[in-house]
């Protein structure tokens, strides 16, 4: 498996536990807002080894109570269920990020039980999802197949959006609510221009702006939240 960067200590990544978090390599998409695109568009040159990870956490026993694995898009990794069977070897939870655009993938860590949570980027609503993906013509039907898995999984999962100025309008939120309506966990992140993204021109909404989306997402999605403000 290709990892790019690893972060040693996260209280954010992983709910309401202490992890590391793994950064992997590449991404079939291409979000103007994309903070990691040094991951995504190949600038990233070093590269990190399985063992030097795997040699990290079986330091950290008893201290860390799991690992976030992230990217880029960790489903593209052929090696990706090896990797996360070897990390629960060593006794540690299994955090995973994805953009959904791999259910059958998704799917054969679900059925195996080899993730303990997933987070998945929901970009937009559908009508703007291809424009805010940065790919011409993209298909949601793996999306929704993903979103179908997770709802039937019994693992604990989240939806989320970063917004992101000029990309995303009241009217999307209202959009997305439909669309999501009845998920137990969404949650709204607010952009941070990390100085690595792929596009210039995005920019973060102010505070009341952002909260305004959220009174839109709650009609349909009474337990949405908002992080990053």
């Amino acid at each position: 498996m290709i990892i790019d960067g690893f972060q040693k200590l996260t209280l954010l990544d992983f709910p309401e536990r202490m992890a590391c978090t793994v950064f992997t390599h590449g991404c079939n998409l291409r979000c103007p807002f994309c903070h990691n695109a040094s991951l995504v568009d190949g600038r990233e040159k070093e590269h990190i080894s399985e063992e030097e990870i795997l040699g990290f956490l079986d330091k950290r026993k008893g201290l860390l109570d799991g690992v976030a694995i992230t990217g880029g898009e960790p489903l593209l990794q052929k090696d990706i269920k090896e990797f996360i069977k070897a990390v629960r070897e060593k006794g540690f939870l299994v955090k995973l990020d994805t953009n959904g655009f791999y259910p059958e993938k998704l799917e054969e860590l679900l059925n195996e039980k080899l993730v303990d949570y997933v987070a998945v980027d929901i970009k937009n609503s559908p009508e703007k999802y291809a424009l805010t993906a940065g790919v011409d013509g993209l298909d949601l039907a793996p999306l929704y197949k993903s979103k179908e898995l997770l709802e039937g999984s019994g693992v604990d999962y989240e939806f989320r959006t970063t917004v992101v100025k000029p990309l995303h309008t009241n009217d999307d939120f209202e959009k997305i609510g439909q669309w999501l309506r009845g998920t137990k966990k969404y949650f709204l992140q607010q952009f941070v221009d990390s100085g690595d993204v792929l596009r210039d021109g995005m920019s973060a909404y102010d505070e009341d702006t952002v909260r305004g989306f959220l009174e839109t997402i709650r009609k349909y999605i009474p337990t949405a939240e908002v992080r990053g403000i």
